[in-house]
């Protein structure tokens, strides 16, 4: 009688300072149950949202310290995190959202251990992948919230008060970069009642945000390429002069800019120059969802607020964890649909959607972005 194959065991590990939860237990329950994996957590893994570990232990997950895990787990899963030198055990699968296309340093020590690299946030905008699309899921979510952030620190009102007292009028809010995160801005400060303006590179763009009701602004002679995947591309510096300007002259009318433009690898345009921060009206916001990639405002740092002739400029890329129980559902269905495809791939080599989000197999580049990089000139 031959042998039956063990079950691959997955072990699923916090991010420090992160309150998000890669998976949650009803995903974990499916795991063990549907795909007969064998699942190992890091003691207080929902901690931050108040799941016990029981709950886990009871979806068929083993509680066991770090270096357990990384002992006995095939995979690794996480949010974001780099391993120590001390951690890690050589050629282990990693299964998280690192950026390696601006990140690319990061990836060295799973080089040096000869591991397997998957980041989810390098899958394809593709029908096929939508169940495991990380990057849209987050981003939906910073676009919302965004928009409740700007309106808890803007010392106005969204919508139009009209009151025995006088008649408050909307707040005018610009939405620099209409992909996930400004569509959902703009649908939010439409809710709330703004008039809302939105610029795009992209002229693709302006059906879907006057959909919402918005205003869509643009610049001619941008440049568009079919290989972006949907994502905007680098232009030429007599188009970014143009729309600096035009940005400039919509930002002296607006209270609140949230701006959400990035280009893939790439440091992000920079579109709100230090003069159109000071030509605004005092007490206005700016919220830069691209601050970890340099930002769209001049005056961003990543992570931080800063205040500038009375205007408040807060550069956030992880607004997404802000709002950690909504965050985590759908990174856990996100998960899991990944790990469940990616058990079922029937030549995982070769399959279009794992090769396109494998960074690295087993310490080699695999990725076209770096394997292109090593090519001698």
């Amino acid at each position: 009688m031959s042998e039956q194959p063990q079950p691959k065991t997955i072990g699923i590990l916090k991010t420090p300072d992160d309150p998000r939860v890669c998976l949650l237990p009803k995903e974990v329950k499916r795991l063990t149950g549907e795909l007969k994996l064998n699942i190992l957590f890091e003691p207080g893994l929902g901690s931050s949202l108040e799941i016990e570990d029981e709950e886990y232990v009871l979806a068929g997950a083993s509680c066991q310290s770090r270096e357990l895990i990384f002992k006995n787990a095939d995979t690794i899963v996480s949010i974001n995190h780099t391993f120590s030198e001390v951690e890690m055990k050589g050629g282990c699968c990693f299964i998280g959202i690192f950026n390696p296309l601006f990140h690319d340093s990061k990836l060295a020590i799973y080089q040096n251990k000869g591991a397997t690299v998957y980041s989810l946030d390098l899958l394809p905008r593709t029908t096929l992948a939508q169940s495991m699309d990380v990057l849209s899921s987050m981003a939906s979510l910073a676009g919302y919230k965004a928009v409740i952030k700007a309106a808890e620190t803007y010392n106005g009102v969204f919508p139009m008060f009209t009151t025995a007292a006088g008649t408050l009028t909307p707040v005018k809010v610009l939405v620099l970069g209409a992909g996930v995160a400004g569509l959902q801005a703009i649908a939010t400060a439409r809710r709330l009642g703004a008039i809302v303006e939105a610029f795009d590179v992209r002229k693709s763009a302006g059906e879907e945000v006057r959909s919402l009701g918005a205003t869509f602004i643009e610049v001619e002679g941008y440049t568009e390429s079919s290989n972006a995947g949907g994502y905007a591309v680098a232009q030429s510096e007599e188009y970014q002069k143009k729309q600096k300007d035009l940005i400039h002259n919509h930002i002296l009318s607006t209270n609140i800019v949230i701006s959400t433009a990035n280009i893939p690898g790439k440091k992000a345009p920079l579109l709100i120059e230090t003069r159109s921060v000071a030509a605004m009206q005092s007490g206005s916001v700016i919220i830069d969802l691209a601050a970890e990639q340099g930002g769209n405002c001049e005056l961003s740092k990543n992570k931080e607020t800063v205040y500038f002739k009375g205007v408040t400029v807060i550069g956030n890329s992880s607004l997404s964890a802000e709002i950690p129980a909504a965050a985590s559902k759908l990174l856990s269905n996100n998960y899991f649909a990944f790990l469940k495809y990616k058990q079922h791939a029937e030549e995982p080599e070769n399959d279009p959607l794992l090769a396109a989000c494998r960074v690295l197999n087993d310490g080699q580049w695999s990725h076209p972005h770096f394997t292109r990089q090593l090519q001698p000139a």
